[in-house]
């Protein structure tokens, strides 16, 4: 019996990563000459894009001779390549040692501690990312990583991150039959924008590149940065592995406007997702817009919204509050 690759038995979890199914919105594009296809990551066996850079740093490291059996692995996270690094670790039998913080969704941090993580919790200033909380975060995995035994795989600045996502890219190219005109992502370390992007542009100079980064903090666009709620982007500072020659416009979205996205497409289009998505769609949409003329637009759904229920994305008190806040400006 012949099985298509998604269908054939594994060997064990890890070779269920990627290949992930590209859906197209249709309710959301009414009007709008140009289409959007949203592929959907969460497929990936923790529901997260991450799963593909986890495996790569992971197994980058082992390559290099960096990483060996009783290794310790380390790192700072908002939750995703925590939990993301905490499956491959669990696969092949690592211990991990996640910096984390409140400031990211509940389900996040218990997703890495069922994983077998250990966390250590930095915390934020009134559950909010600051400019200044990524990098504390990352001033305490480095005290982690001088332990005897620990590798610290450092995603912002560990190139195997952008070579985990070159596949999410030949994926597109695959599936839409290589007739993608732009690719829109929000950015947090650049690795998965940055790893796509090498494909696509080598493929075709012409495909545009759109990055996406919180209007509240637009760092790489306007130098400047603030607070925001939309998880995983927006860290405060210009990523390391961000490469100017491969992305063509960045576009800043709100967290409010980012939020009522990820509503909408779970309420019309039944993608049921995060923040960054709302953000990486709506910033879609705004090209699509520009673009027209029958153009593809492919996005990223980058991680489920079951990561997110507790958060105010989702959460009852979070529409009681937008409607006492509505209530409040009319009188």
């Amino acid at each position: 019996m012949n099985l298509t690759p998604n269908l054939q038995v594994k060997e064990n979890a890890l070779l269920a990563i990627g290949n992930t199914p590209i859906v197209k919105l249709n309710k959301l594009t009414r009007g709008l000459d140009a289409n959007v296809f949203v592929k959907l990551e969460f497929y990936n066996p923790t529901g997260s894009y991450k799963d593909r850079m986890a495996l790569a740093m992971i197994e980058g490291a082992e390559r290099d001779g960096l990483l060996t059996p009783g290794s310790t692995v380390v790192e700072y996270t908002g939750g995703s390549t925590g939990s993301s690094l905490a499956f491959v670790c669990a696969v092949k039998g690592y211990k991990l040692k996640i910096v984390t913080s409140d400031a990211f969704s509940e389900e996040k941090r218990n997703t890495m501690k069922a994983f077998g993580a250990e966390l250590t919790i930095v915390p934020s200033k009134g559950g909010r990312i600051t400019p200044s909380l990524i990098p504390e975060m990352m001033k305490v995995a480095e005290e982690l990583g001088r332990e005897p035994g620990a590798f610290r795989t450092d995603q912002f600045y560990n190139r195997n991150a952008m070579r985990g996502y070159n596949k999410l890219g030949t994926e597109i190219l695959d599936q839409l039959g290589d007739k993608a005109n732009a690719f829109v992502a929000s950015f947090g370390t650049g690795g998965c924008a940055m790893g796509v992007a090498e494909v696509l542009k080598a493929k075709d100079r012409s495909i545009g590149v759109f990055l996406v980064e919180p209007a509240e903090s637009p760092m790489v666009s306007e130098g400047r940065t603030g607070t925001h709620h939309i998880e995983g982007i927006g860290v405060g500072f210009v990523p390391p592995l961000l490469r100017n020659e491969l992305y063509d416009e960045i576009l800043a979205v709100s967290t409010e406007e980012s939020q009522e996205m990820a509503r909408r497409l779970a309420r019309e289009e039944g993608i049921f997702s995060g923040t960054s998505t709302g953000a990486n769609v709506l910033a879609s949409l705004k090209i699509a817009e520009k673009l027209g003329g029958g153009k593809n637009i492919v996005t990223l759904a980058v991680d489920s919204g079951l990561k997110y229920l507790s958060t105010e994305v989702y959460s009852q008190s979070a529409g009681h509050s937008r409607k006492n806040s509505a209530s409040g400006a009319a009188s």
